[in-house]
């Protein structure tokens, strides 16, 4: 298999003067793109580093962001992408257990890398006047003299390792996920066979490039000679502006952004035609938003993918809107099942319509071989050649899976295992209904007791939310026994509810409305 620095070099053949990436002023070609990602790659070794060696990259969506991705893959050095946002004691724990050489920032992380004492060890490469840099990035990116072949300039094969991604983690300290170039390839040619991607196709590059989704929308355009316009962090108009500005085709976000796009005054007035395909991931889509995109939009194609950064497809739908909720089937480089919630073994197969967690094969193309420095998460994720997710799901009576949370997610109230995911979709649909998230409060009679959270659209009151549950087809034990109204949903930076904060009270109670009293707290 082709490493991805000759991945890259296919679109440069095929079209070099096609556009590659945008971001503001700057506008490449992939011929001018290639020059440049062969000068960082050269300026990364002049500072020391080599194939193998890991970077550190703490920066937001820009054009930097992205070239030096590349630069990595050409000079086989492994990326180490971190969230922006990242605290002092995340970025020192991020050096220490990569083993990072150097580490690239720009202004917005400058603090919490001057507060890491493992970042000060290595060069630091600071963007745009970034304070207690060792390094520029203007120096990486000198023009240097090279002769021969531009083949000769690739450093790595499909076997290296492409980067390391750290996983979020709702508890303790990520996990970091080591990815090689044939995993990466794999994933994203499974990413435009699966969203039926053409040559020329044009992306928004907002998803952060230290999430798979970002990644993998960045690969995926090279594959097909494409776009990648990048915004450096989220803002609703700008996106907007983008998509009307260049033409863009697909869009691939997690379910809140989709939502900010239809929530902001300027959608009703921008020219949005030319995106035709629409996927979305890291987050089930209630059906009320579905029903808006779709209506929004008219897209040819609308995509429910779900995956992780161990094995970047599970499985997907490719109408999303037909089965509502639904996750399709195993994407083309994989192998899934459902296996009982307690199983030890992935022989232990859940009946059709019962719930369990879902498992995949670490034989397919897309899936890691086991975490960095991690073997206790190895030893209670990785079993006889199956991950185990500790997604929660099940299949319907036609094969299709539904997801319904996670293992740690689920409710159980009275002896009952409750997903909320079931309990969000029905509210959803209620039409003074913005947002909503469900999790299990601790309850002395109940164990746990099912509340909602809800964002309104406009007033409604628990009572009213009540009677919409007890006329939908959800089961009476899965009502929610109250009703919150918050201000707003708390997400993680790539839009996961973060059912913990609500849990423990950490929400703002909705400022304009006015108190609400819980439905009924007895069950029937």
């Amino acid at each position: 298999m082709l490493d991805l620095g000759r991945t890259f070099l296919q679109s440069v053949e095929r079209s070099p003067n096609a556009l590659a990436l945008v971001d503001g002023d700057v506008q490449l070609t992939y011929a001018q793109w290639h020059r440049m990602i062969l000068n960082v790659a050269d300026g990364l070794r002049e500072l020391g580093l080599q194939r193998g060696d890991r970077l550190l990259v703490v920066l937001q969506n820009r054009w930097e962001m992205a070239t030096l991705h590349w630069a990595g893959q050409f000079a086989g050095i492994v990326i180490v992408p971190l969230n922006w946002r990242a605290k002092p004691d995340e970025v020192d724990y991020c050096v220490t257990d990569a083993g990072a050489k150097a580490i690239v920032y720009e202004p917005v992380s400058a603090d919490s890398v001057a507060q890491s004492a493992a970042a000060q060890q290595v060069p630091r490469v600071g963007l745009d006047d970034a304070p207690g840099r060792t390094a520029t990035f203007d120096a990486l990116i000198v023009e240097r003299t090279r002769s021969g072949d531009v083949t000769d300039t690739t450093h790595a094969t499909a076997d290296d390792i492409s980067l390391i991604l750290y996983t979020s983690g709702t508890t303790g300290k990520g996990k970091g996920v080591p990815r090689r170039h044939r995993h990466e390839r794999a994933g994203a040619l499974a990413h435009v066979a699966q969203n039926l991607y053409r040559r020329g196709e044009r992306t928004l590059g907002v998803m952060p490039l230290y999430h798979t989704m970002g990644v993998r929308s960045l690969l995926a355009m090279a594959l097909v000679d494409g776009l990648f316009v990048c915004v450096p962090r989220w803002n609703a108009k700008l996106a907007l502006e983008c998509i009307s500005k260049h033409a863009l085709t697909c869009l691939y976000l997690v379910p809140t952004l989709y939502h900010d796009l239809l929530a902001d005054s300027a959608f009703a007035d921008t020219d949005t035609s030319s995106v035709r395909k629409l996927g979305f991931a890291g987050a089930p889509m209630n059906d009320g938003l579905l029903k808006r995109l779709s209506a929004a939009f008219e897209p040819e194609l609308f995509v429910n993918h779900y995956g992780s950064s161990e094995v970047y497809t599970f499985s997907i739908d490719q109408d999303a809107t037909k089965k509502p909720g639904s996750a399709g089937r195993a994407g083309i480089n994989t192998r899934l099942r459902v296996v009982k919630l307690d199983a030890l073994s992935p022989a232990e197969n859940a009946e059709v319509g019962e719930e369990g967690q879902i498992i995949v094969d670490l034989l397919g193309d897309e899936a890691f071989e086991g975490y960095w420095n991690r073997p206790d998460a190895n030893a209670k994720s990785l079993r006889d050649g199956w991950y185990f997710t500790g997604d929660t799901g099940y299949f319907d009576a036609d094969g299709d899976l539904y997801v319904t949370g996670r293992v740690d997610d689920m409710i159980i109230s009275g002896g009952e295992n409750i997903s909320p995911v079931d309990i969000e979709s029905v509210l959803s649909l209620h039409p003074a209904v913005d947002e909503v998230a469900v999790a299990g409060v601790k309850d002395e009679r109940w164990g746990q007791r099912v509340v909602a959270f809800i964002k309104r659209r406009e007033y409604v009151d628990s009572a009213a939310l009540d009677a919409w549950c007890r006329q939908s087809d959800l089961v009476n034990f899965k009502r929610p026994r109250d009703y919150v109204f918050v201000d707003d949903i708390p997400k993680s930076p790539v839009g996961k509810i973060l059912r913990r904060k609500l849990q423990a009270g950490e929400y703002t109670p909705d400022s304009k409305a006015q108190a609400a009293q819980p439905a009924e707290t007895t069950k029937e």
